[in-house]
Formats: structure tokens, sequence, C-alpha cells
């Protein structure tokens, strides 16, 4: 029977828009996420995939309570994580940790790589200052970089070295899922491969939880056991990559899919080319949120918001063709 580690239920985040007329009150939110629900097991890898401004980030974010929902539960290994205080909060972050998409941006320039990876281990009081060095060091290594590397800041490395070395912070507090987000999106080709080979390897050596964001299709297909395709802030069809990739069922999955580029430049793809831009997540259209940019649109997608139904065990659509 297969373990359920993270549990999202009806999950929802409204951003509220600040009204530019004082003392006035906004009556209008940014419907960023907006009633996700999907489950992810133990061991595996989940790829949360779609177009820039879907939701995928404040998914993430959610998931790991770094805000906290409109409405909706996460639940991690049964409990509700909204419903914890401060401290519990901060314990259970223990087991769910983070890898941003900006490796810059995640590394404080002032503080050593051995401060920055050290950082958990002080923040939940853990260890001797000799202990952490050493686990600093031990860290290091398992990540590809040497433990002379301690002493240096982050402006000597390269980008690919700085996202190690977040991958090293991520598994200091040895945590069961690690949340990925765009990990490899701001590396180069080459580099791009080294990383995802290692976290590959990271999780059968630690056997890690992985729910993995991306963009590129190609990366999310090589990592991933599962997947779930977002548009608008909700999720329109999961699936196994098998499942996803040889018989995408939601218009809006063909359409992605249809964009990757072939290995072999002579063959030919039959291209989607979905018409008009991605609505307003302020105003997300009635009914269907694709059926303004769907080409197959029926008047009840229109009106009728369409549920995430299971079509085949574990393949689930949210469409009214089916």
């Amino acid at each position: 029977m297969t373990e359920t580690i993270i549990k999202a239920t009806d999950l929802k985040k409204h951003f509220p828009i600040s009204d530019p007329m004082p003392f006035k009150k906004s009556t209008q939110s940014v419907k960023a996420v907006d009633g996700v629900s999907f489950d992810v097991f133990k061991g595996e890898t989940l790829g949360i995939v779609g177009e820039s401004g879907c939701g995928k980030s404040t998914l993430a974010r959610l998931i790991n309570q770094l805000i906290s929902p409109t409405s909706g539960s996460v639940e991690f290994n049964g409990t509700d994580l909204a419903s914890l205080g401060i401290k519990e909060i901060r314990s259970a972050r223990k087991s769910i940790q983070m890898v941003f998409q900006n490796p810059d941006a995640s590394l404080d320039p002032r503080k050593t790589i051995e401060s920055l990876i050290a950082e958990p281990l002080v923040i939940h009081k853990i260890g001797t200052k000799e202990s952490r060095r050493k686990r600093v060091h031990e860290l290091l290594e398992i990540v590809g970089l040497s433990s002379y590397h301690a002493s240096r800041y982050p402006h000597e490395f390269s980008g690919g070295q700085k996202q190690r070395i977040n991958i090293a912070r991520a598994l200091t507090l040895n945590p069961d899922v690690i949340i990925c987000d765009e990990p490899v999106s701001a590396l180069d080709v080459s580099v791009q491969a080294q990383v995802i080979n290692l976290l590959k390897s990271l999780q059968k050596e630690f056997n890690l939880t992985y729910i993995f964001i991306s963009h590129d299709l190609n990366v999310v297909r090589y990592m991933c056991d599962r997947i779930a395709v977002m548009y608008l802030g909700k999720i329109v069809e999961t699936g196994t990559f098998k499942e996803i990739y040889e018989d995408p069922k939601h218009p809006y999955t063909k359409a992605l899919l249809s964009a990757i580029p072939k290995e072999n430049p002579y063959e030919q793809r039959e291209r989607i080319i979905l018409k008009g831009d991605v609505p307003s997540p302020v105003n997300p259209p009635s009914g269907c949120h694709f059926h303004k940019r769907c080409p197959f649109v029926m008047d009840v997608c229109k009106n009728t918001r369409p549920e995430l139904q299971e079509l085949d065990e574990g393949h689930k659509v949210s469409c009214h063709l089916y």
C-alpha cells in the first residue's frame, strides 16, 4: 500500500489587491491558487507543471507554510500544518525543506559556506560547533564539492556549485520531503543535467520525497513519477509521467506537450497553438478557466466548472469532454 506523506485538500490562496483610494477597502483579489487537491506519496517525485503565473510557486510556499492559505488544508503525515502554532510549524519544517530557483538570491553573500549550511542546525539548536562543522563537511562531499570549500564565500562559486550548496543546506536536517521550485531553470543545460542526476541519486540514497516544480517538460519527464498540470490556479490533469506524455487528455496538457522540441530536427510534430492570452487571475472566466482558449469549447464549459475526475486508476482530468 502506498503511504501518503502530504495531502492537500481544496487549497486556496487569494492575495487582496490594495485600492489606490485611501481608506477604501478593496474587494478584489488575485486567485493565485484556487481550490487545489492532491496527494504526495512517500518516496516518489511529484512534478507540478504549467505556464508562468499559474500558481506553482505559491503552491510550494503553501505546502511549507511559508504563507498561510486563505482556505483549505495541507496535511503532513496526517497532521494539518495550518492548525499548528509557530513552534510546531518550525519543528515540522525540519522535515519539509526547499530548494529555490535562484541560487544567488538563496545565499547570503556576507556568510561563509560553512555558516550557511550550518544555519539550520543553529536555528534548531542541534549539536555542538564541532559536530556542525563535521556535518557541513560531510554534506559538501555528498553533493559533489569538497570540505575545503566550507571557508569560502558564495561569490567564489559558479551557478551550478551554488545550487549544490543550496541542496546541501536542504539536506542538513535530514528531511523527508524536499520541494524543488524550478531548481535548474537558471543553470546552463550541461549543468542542469549534473544537478538533476545529483537530485536523483540523493533521493535513492536518503529515501527522499520530491515535489518538483518546473516549466521544462523534458526535465519533468526525466525526474518525475507522477505529474500534476496547473492552469490559472487549478489542477487540470494528474497522472503518471507515462499517462501524461503518451496519453494526455486535457486540451491544455496536449498544447503544452506539443511545444516540446523534438530530438530529431527532421521529425515533425503537430503543434497546437492556443489562441488568446492567459486570463487574469483577478477575474478568471466562469465555468472552465480554460474555455476561452480551448479549441474544443462547448456551451457547458462556459457556465459549469468541471471537477477533477478519475478516468483510469490514478489518471484524473478536469474537462467536460470526458
